[in-house]
C-alpha cells in the first residue's frame, strides 16, 4: 500500500534528521501528511513503524545481495564476501534510514523478529541466499560459519562507521579480510576450497 510505503519513507527521512529517540508518530505523520489515526491503522506505536522499516531495509539487502551473487562470475568464494560487505556499505552511505537504523539494533537488538538477535536473522537471510544462488547442501556447520561471519562482520563495521559516516576504508578493509579469513579457515577444516 503506498500510503504504509510513504509512512516508511518518512520515517526514515526522520531516522537521519533527529534520530530514534526523537521520533515520534506524530512527527511521522506530519512528515507523510497523513492523520495520525491513519498511522495507528497500521502501527501501534514508533517501534512498530521501526521494526517495518528494519524489516523492509532486510527485504531489500536480500535484494539486492541476491542478484549480485546470481549475475557475478567468482574467481574465488571470497569475493562473495565483498558482494555482500560492499552491499551493506552501499546501503549505509545511500539509503535513507539505514545509517540511523541498519537492521534495527539502535531500538532493540531483537527489533526484526521478538525472539531472534536481529544478527540471527541476517545470517540465516544470507545463508538462504547462498544455499539458492549455489546450491550448496545447508548444513549446520554452514548456519554456524555463516552466523559467526555476520558477528564478526557487524562488529568492525559498526566500528569503521562510528567516526566516519561514510566508514574508514581501513576498517571496512578489515572486516573483509577478517570474514574471508575465517570462511577461508573453516573451508580448510572441512575439507574444500570454499566456506561451504
Amino acid at each position: 500500500m503506498l500510503r504504509v510505503q510513504r509512512m516508511l519513507d518518512c520515517c526514515a527521512e526522520l531516522l537521519d534528521e533527529i534520530g530514534y529517540d526523537n521520533l515520534s508518530t506524530t512527527r511521522i505523520a506530519e512528515r507523510a501528511g497523513v492523520a495520525i489515526g491513519s498511522v495507528y491503522q497500521f502501527f501501534p506505536d514508533k517501534k512498530a513503524i521501526t521494526q517495518a522499516l528494519g524489516l523492509r531495509f532486510l527485504d531489500q539487502f536480500g535484494a539486492r545481495v541476491t542478484e549480485r551473487l546470481a549475475d557475478a562470475s567468482f574467481s574465488h568464494w571470497t569475493v562473495a564476501v565483498d558482494t555482500v560487505i560492499d552491499e551493506y556499505i552501499d546501503m549505509h552511505r545511500t539509503i535513507p534510514g539505514f545509517r540511523s537504523l541498519h537492521f534495527g539494533d539502535i531500538v532493540d537488538r531483537r527489533l526484526l523478529n521478538g525472539g531472534t538477535d536481529n544478527n540471527r536473522v541476517i545470517s540465516v537471510r544470507l545463508r538462504e541466499i547462498i544455499v539458492s544462488v549455489t546450491g550448496i547442501p545447508d548444513t549446520d556447520d554452514l548456519d554456524r560459519a555463516i552466523h559467526v561471519a555476520v558477528e564478526a562482520a557487524d562488529s568492525v563495521l559498526k566500528l569503521a562507521f562510528r567516526d566516519d559516516p561514510d566508514g574508514d576504508p581501513a576498517l571496512i578493509r578489515e572486516a573483509k579480510r577478517l570474514v574471508s579469513s575465517y570462511l577461508t579457515d573453516f573451508s580448510e577444516r572441512n575439507g574444500g576450497d570454499h566456506p561451504w
